[in-house]
């Protein structure tokens, strides 16, 4: 235990800055990906609360859970890195310093878990969909977001209280991060089972989907008059798997290279590689609204829904909010009600 000591206190002394134009880099990137992240973050999550169809979908639940997630990063997290770079220093005290740590990494873990639930909640409507809206309930749904919020923050209250690893300031990348305590440090087990595990969850289910839309393909064309399903309807869950999977890929791209860095070269051997990996990983909380409006029809019509609200007069404005559309996915708790004309009151998220 005395070396484990004695060797961080080597690497603490022998301090290794960043190189000036990498900080000044990364000061004016995060400056940028925090406006454009609470608008555009902001801008989603009024848009699918005030669309009358989106505002039905399970999944849409999730996705306001992203949507938040991001938002809190880019408002909190990104203003306070920028500061940080451009000052190589960090001049909030020690209390500041691990609450930064601890919203920054709670964020990201409810970003991943969130993916995790709209993955599974994706795979359930493709292979169980008699059972689905039994399944998603709107208490299950509760429940389910409360734990991803929950077990993301609980991860980190051990190294917050000291009790595994610690909060604080690193002085080699003037940074607020899990830092070890009597030679023990959390972080590398949170990488496995807060990164890797949901990643690997996620792509076995994405994989399970694919070879069950492949395999449904070959079979007859009734099989979804057989599910309840029609062909409009399917198309649509199919858009949507499709748009969930380009978010988790994305996010995989932009991730990925920090975590490597992260537990690859903890020395900081290659500081231009560090920076270059976390300005990816800021670029995660800001790219969602655009794969959104650029990949999915439906979301597109959320945001043009929103333009038009803003535009319309006082009483318009009312009758938008109001209005409903016609036409509703399978994705929907609604839609078995929905398909029961003998149900007048149907459960409403």
């Amino acid at each position: 235990m005395v070396e484990c000591n004695s060797s961080f206190v080597e690497v603490v002394q022998n301090v290794t800055f960043y190189p000036r134009e990498a900080t000044v880099l990364a000061a004016i990137c995060a400056s940028i990906f925090s406006v454009v992240g609470v608008v555009g973050n902001l801008i989603t999550t009024i848009a699918l609360l005030m669309h009358p169809k989106l505002r039905g979908h399970v999944t849409t639940k999730f996705v306001l859970s992203l949507c938040v997630s991001d938002l809190l990063f880019c408002g909190i997290n990104l203003p306070l890195t920028a500061n940080r770079f451009i000052r190589e220093q960090w001049a909030l005290g020690e209390t500041m310093c691990q609450m930064f740590a601890f919203v920054f990494y709670g964020n990201e873990a409810v970003s991943l878990l969130s993916m995790v639930a709209i993955t599974i909640n994706r795979y359930t409507l493709i292979a169980y969909y008699d059972m689905y809206s039994q399944i998603y309930t709107t208490t299950k749904i509760w429940i389910q977001l409360l734990m991803i919020w929950l077990v993301s923050f609980g991860f980190m209250v051990p190294p917050l209280l000291g009790i595994w690893g610690q909060l604080g300031f690193n002085p080699k990348t003037f940074s607020c991060t899990i830092l070890p305590k009597d030679c023990m440090s959390p972080k590398k087990y949170l990488f496995v089972f807060g990164f890797a595990l949901p990643c690997l969850v996620i792509i076995v289910s994405y994989s399970c989907i694919y070879w069950r839309v492949r395999e449904s393909k070959r079979k007859l064309e009734g099989r979804s008059k057989l599910s309840g399903q029609t062909a409009r309807e399917k198309e649509e869950d199919s858009r949507l798997t499709t748009l969930m999977l380009t978010i988790f890929l994305c996010f995989l791209a932009c991730f990925l290279p920090l975590m490597i860095m992260n537990v690859a070269d903890d020395g900081i051997t290659y500081p231009w590689l560090h920076i270059i990996a976390s300005i990816l990983a800021w670029a995660s909380s800001v790219i969602n609204p655009l794969i959104y409006a650029a990949t999915n029809r439906q979301y597109r019509a959320a945001y043009a829904n929103l333009l038009k609200f803003c535009k319309n007069n006082p009483v318009a404005k009312r009758t938008t909010w109001g209005s409903r559309t016609v036409g509703q996915s399978s994705n929907s708790p609604n839609y078995v009600e929905k398909r029961n004309p003998l149900k007048d009151n149907p459960t409403k998220l």
